[in-house]
């Protein structure tokens, strides 16, 4: 069951506990994004916010995902299997508007959205800040995750990232940019030749172009479907 109240933050009930779904809309949403914070944050993350705020003036609805653990208190996340049960079940609401689906998020929420994205219909991923391994084991690669979404997918990470900079990762049938510089939380330092504004403006610029393709790509699909014409 689930309860959305006149702050449109929704309440969702989960094999894990409540989550919460905080809403920023579109006044004319062409899809949904779907954005689910690390293990070390919620969703008050730099990159987390700065799209919440970006996206809805360009026609994409921002749904950021709090998974129970964080809503519970908690300061350790739960295993990656817990954090998809929860995602599993937050599926139906997030999907309730009827508008095409992106799932996505940052880190540990990344990892989520690229393990289930595709059995759960997502039209879309959106990677931010991929953990592609742990800092300084790049022998424990988690690119399969990545490889095997299936569907669109566009990473965007930090240059100077910990968790596996732009160079390292393998090629694949994913989009990649870069954001100069930038740490795993997309911080950049006071020493580098762009500021954090324009760290974040790359980021979100990205990501709407991005987002604006899928769209455009979706809307050909449904007119060829109802004029009987070939359909990709």
């Amino acid at each position: 069951m689930s309860s959305r109240t006149a702050t449109d933050i929704e309440s969702v009930d989960t094999p894990a506990g409540p989550a919460h779904i905080t809403w920023h809309r579109a006044a004319k949403p062409r899809l949904v994004l779907a954005l689910g914070h690390g293990a070390g944050g919620g969703i008050g993350a730099r990159d987390l916010a700065a799209l919440a705020a970006a996206l809805p003036p360009q026609g994409f609805t921002v749904a950021l995902v709090e998974q129970p653990w964080r809503v519970a208190g908690k300061k350790v996340a739960p295993a990656p299997k817990t954090l998809d049960t929860a995602w599993r079940a937050l599926w139906p609401a997030l999907a309730e508007p009827g508008l095409p689906l992106v799932a996505g998020g940052r880190s540990a929420g990344a990892r989520v959205a690229c393990r289930t994205g595709r059995e759960l219909g997502a039209v879309a991923v959106l990677a931010l800040g991929f953990p592609l391994h742990p800092p300084g084991r790049p022998e424990k690669s988690r690119a399969d995750e990545l490889l095997l979404t299936g569907v669109p997918t566009l990473v965007v990470q930090g240059g100077a990232d910990p968790f596996g900079k732009p160079a390292e990762y393998p090629d694949g049938d994913f989009d990649l940019v870069e954001i100069a510089h930038a740490d795993h939380a997309f911080a950049v330092p006071k020493r580098a030749p762009l500021g954090q504004d324009d760290a974040l403006e790359t980021l979100t610029e990205a990501v709407a172009t991005w987002l604006g393709r899928i769209g455009n790509a979706r809307g050909t699909a449904s007119v060829h479907q109802s004029t009987g014409g070939p359909s990709r």
